[in-house]
């Protein structure tokens, strides 16, 4: 015990760092344009084919307690960014304590099960944890939401 709680303070204290600094940093003013002129080998989107989206990374990252034989085994720490229609942060902010709370709770049912033991970043596990992440999401944001994305997924074993 004596060796986990330094390593759980200084965790949380890079996360609190972190999105501080995300939090706090300045927005660019070409932030959001979708004027830009493709690379080679992309397509153009149309905005007549498909609705243009802006990303919001969410300003914490998720700290994941994983219990085995009644101790924490490991910390999992978890990033995510939702894809959402333009012009809809405000809306996501003003509901980000409900998001990270629910999100939360399924991220803690995911370690539970044992998403998080072994081969934890298997593409179809990922896939079974993004598409929950996303299913909460729309359920309190709706539409807005297009899709979520891990952006950060590390577990640090004890």
């Amino acid at each position: 015990m004596r060796k986990i709680l330094p390593l759980v303070l200084m965790l949380l204290g890079l996360g609190a760092g972190v999105a501080a600094g995300s939090f706090l940093r300045p927005i660019p003013e070409d932030a959001g344009k979708t004027d830009a002129v493709p690379e080679e080998g992309e397509a153009a989107v149309s905005q007549d084919s498909e609705p243009i989206s802006e990303f919001v990374k969410l300003t914490n990252q998720f700290v994941v307690p994983v219990v085995e034989e009644g101790r924490i085994a490991s910390l999992v720490i978890v990033s995510l960014s939702l894809e959402i229609t333009v012009g809809s942060a405000e809306k996501v902010y003003a509901q980000e304590p409900k998001l990270r709370d629910q999100m939360l709770q399924m991220l803690f049912d995911h370690a539970n099960v044992g998403g998080f033991r072994g081969s934890f970043t298997d593409a179809d596990n990922l896939v079974t944890l993004r598409a929950g992440l996303r299913e909460i999401a729309k359920g309190i944001l709706g539409d807005l939401v297009i899709n979520v994305l891990i952006t950060d997924i590390i577990r640090q074993d004890s």
